[in-house]
């Protein structure tokens, strides 16, 4: 089953008037959807725009995996456990919280930034956080994170290129830039497909060049 998610349908978030614009996927804070909390281990996709001086203040997270992909402009990471990086475009950062840690995400760069930030239930709670980023992370390259069950592979498609998607219990596919067709519906920009029961599905096709974020979940 193909489950088509429109960026429009998304749940505005953030502080506008901070500086802090955010599109929730998935059921989040004041916006209860209990019919949206999660897909496979997926919980959150947060596309968040912060504007040149804003970010979000230290902040707890606890069993949660925090993936973040930057689609432009650099995001300013600092967390309790002594980590500080800044993170570009093509570079995967991954925060696993653990039993508990705090961080601050910003924008100290003079450009807007855009990122998409995931959210994933890890299988076992707690543990010690953990922390790593991939710079340049390659086309197609697989990124696994066992603690959730789940890859992600990140897809830049050429004008007409085609991708075949993973057979597994449960995919989810986000485009990040440009379109791209999945058998007859057209996605473009912030739009979603939520892909369950482990059957082949048709490929994706780019209409123009296109970014696509892809999770592989074991369910």
């Amino acid at each position: 089953m193909i489950d088509v998610r429109r960026s429009a349908d998304r749940y505005p978030g953030g502080e506008p008037a901070e500086g802090i614009e955010t599109r929730h996927s998935f059921s989040f804070g004041p916006h209860y959807d209990p019919d949206n909390l999660r897909f496979g281990a997926l919980i959150a996709c947060n596309e968040e725009r912060l504007a040149p001086g804003a970010g979000f203040a230290e902040h707890p997270h606890s069993n949660t995996e925090i993936v973040t992909w930057v689609v432009e402009g650099e995001l300013t990471h600092r967390d309790s456990a002594g980590h500080a990086t800044v993170v570009r475009p093509g570079d995967v950062q991954r925060l696993g919280s653990g039993a508990g840690v705090r961080h601050v995400e910003r924008n100290d760069g003079g450009l807007p930034l855009v990122f998409v930030q995931m959210w994933l239930m890890p299988r076992e709670p707690g543990g010690e956080p953990e922390y790593e980023v991939v710079r340049g992370l390659a086309d197609g390259v697989p990124y696994p994170l066992p603690a959730a069950g789940a890859v992600l592979r990140v897809h830049r498609l050429a004008a007409g290129g085609t991708l075949s998607l993973p057979d597994a219990p449960a995919v989810h596919l986000q485009v990040v830039r440009g379109g791209v067709r999945l058998g007859d519906t057209e996605l473009g920009p912030g739009d979603a497909a939520r892909i369950t029961g482990g059957e082949p599905v048709p490929p994706v096709t780019a209409g123009p060049a296109a970014e696509i974020l892809v999770w592989e979940m074991s369910g």
